[in-house]
């Protein structure tokens, strides 16, 4: 009886073109940030919850996307949007959650909201940035700014990515934030967003301060979602050696950036991220690296010394794709025309909604993936092109690992009585 009312409360669901609701499993909190803001140029409200089916095997796949609602603090016409969950898969740890300090591996962060910025239209690319006194004595890693000096943001990003500048970081903060206090406050709220329950930011840009600590699991979430939400950070991090040109009361000059990330020439599939040092916090590294389309991150912290960080992170890269296996299904079953009732054409086409891929840690044998097509015998018009109409269900030793919808591949309007009447014509004449 609990079926046949599941059964038909998915037909009322699909008749009313409501969202099917996941049964009852994990739950997960997000936290929207401004670019998904930006999406409704409304303000929402702090955090929303939504849940993940048990049958799912979401941990070991890198992107689920799911159709989330939301509750707006003021009222609104729109109340859902399609909300991205990464599953972070962690190949190996060690003291992964020990509280350290993190040094300048902190402005992973402060990117994050640069991008942040950049992608709400809040600041551009070409926008100048004027620095401020406070901001030109950093110390630390920097890049020498003077006071009253101005630089695009592009080259403010790329002071930081390249030569991790303090400086630049403290003046990005004042123009996002009005003050570097301002700032942090943020990169806290981000950072709780993205479930780092060990880190509190103190400043901007990882100067040894009490208080100021992160973990490397937190360290790897950061991460994450820099280069995740944000690839174009690799545009910067890979770059290992340019010029900025100061242009001061003193005249012009240029200046040399060298990238601090030496795996950038060391190792060939390293693609950032960022290092760090400090007296407290020794060598720190997040490094990320892109081999064959899988994507890896190794987090070192508190290493004695900056050659022992470098090379402990290609020893846990190389680990990662020597266990990594990328399945990339280049043979999808062909799919069928589908019998429409009740539409001004008789049969509708199908059309995948993505290829399909997964990961796995350990070697298998792909050629006992099976696949299921669930498809129904016909569909009722109207039906629109991008509605989903079936799926197609990867399963390995009896779980499933995947699944891809079947999405309407054009539209079929409701047939009208003029086109009943033709139709009938047609078959009375024996008309083809």
């Amino acid at each position: 009886m609990k079926d046949e009312q599941e059964l038909v409360g998915d037909l009322i669901a699909k008749r009313d073109k409501k969202p099917k609701m996941t049964k009852q499993g994990d739950s997960i909190d997000v936290w929207p940030w401004q670019r998904m803001v930006r999406l409704t140029g409304e303000m929402m409200d702090n955090q929303y919850v939504f849940t993940l089916p048990t049958d799912s095997n979401y941990k070991d796949r890198d992107t689920l996307v799911w159709e989330v609602r939301y509750r707006f603090l003021e009222p609104m016409l729109a109340d859902s949007l399609r909300g991205v969950t990464m599953a972070m898969q962690v190949i190996y740890e060690k003291d992964a959650d020990t509280v350290l300090h993190p040094a300048s591996i902190t402005k992973i962060m402060t990117l994050i909201l640069i991008f942040d910025a950049l992608n709400s239209g809040k600041i551009n690319l070409t926008d100048d940035v004027t620095v401020s006194e406070y901001a030109a004595s950093m110390g630390g890693s920097q890049v020498f700014l003077e006071p009253g000096e101005t630089q695009t943001v592009e080259t403010m990003i790329k002071c930081i990515s390249v030569a991790s500048a303090n400086d630049a970081c403290v003046a990005m903060a004042e123009l996002i934030a009005g003050s570097e206090e301002g700032f942090v406050a943020k990169m806290n709220e981000r950072a709780k967003g993205l479930g780092m329950s060990n880190t509190t930011f103190i400043n901007c840009c990882g100067l040894d301060t009490d208080g100021h600590m992160s973990t490397a699991r937190d360290v790897a979430l950061m991460s994450r979602e820099l280069i995740v939400q944000y690839p174009q950070i690799h545009n910067y991090s890979t770059i290992w050696m340019d010029t900025i040109t100061h242009v001061t009361r003193k005249g012009e000059s240029e200046f040399g950036l060298t990238n601090t990330n030496k795996l950038i020439k060391q190792y060939q599939w390293a693609t950032g991220l960022k290092t760090g040092s400090t007296g407290l916090a020794k060598c720190c590294l997040s490094a990320t690296a892109n081999k064959d389309g899988v994507e890896l991150i190794a987090v070192i912290m508190a290493a004695p010394d900056s050659k022992t960080r470098f090379s402990d992170a290609v020893t846990l890269l190389n680990y990662g794709y020597s266990v990594c296996d990328i399945y990339h299904d280049t043979e999808m079953p062909q799919l069928p025309n589908l019998s429409v009732s009740g539409g001004r054409c008789d049969t509708l086409s199908l059309s995948y909604a993505k290829e399909f891929s997964t990961l796995f840690l350990e070697p298998v044998d792909t050629a006992s993936i099976e696949k299921q097509l669930t498809l129904p015998e016909t569909v009722t018009a109207p039906v629109n092109e991008g509605d989903v109409i079936g799926t197609l269900t990867y399963t390995l030793d009896g779980k499933t690992i995947g699944t891809v919808d079947i999405t309407a591949a054009q539209s079929v309007s409701s047939a009208t009585y003029g086109d009943a009447l033709f139709k009938m014509f047609r078959k009375l004449t024996g008309a083809a």
